[in-house]
């Protein structure tokens, strides 16, 4: 009877340290950037803190400096 129940003990141990584990790996799985896109529009541009220099189409300056404006 002892033995049952220190069994079933590490049983539900082991069951609630694989949750732990499993939880652990897909908390870090996500991703946590995001590219930045191949052009913006001139709004983006100046909403990311930069200037639309639209006699070249492109951002300058701000969070998409260098990005093609369209």
């Amino acid at each position: 009877m002892r033995i049952r129940r220190t069994f079933a003990a590490v049983i539900a141990t082991a069951a609630l340290a694989g949750l732990g584990l499993a939880g652990a790996a897909t908390a870090t799985a996500a991703p946590t950037t995001q590219a930045a896109p191949s052009s913006v529009t001139p709004s983006e541009c100046k909403q990311g803190g930069g200037t639309a220099d639209l006699s070249n189409n492109v951002c300058k300056g701000g969070m998409y400096d260098g990005q093609a404006v369209d």
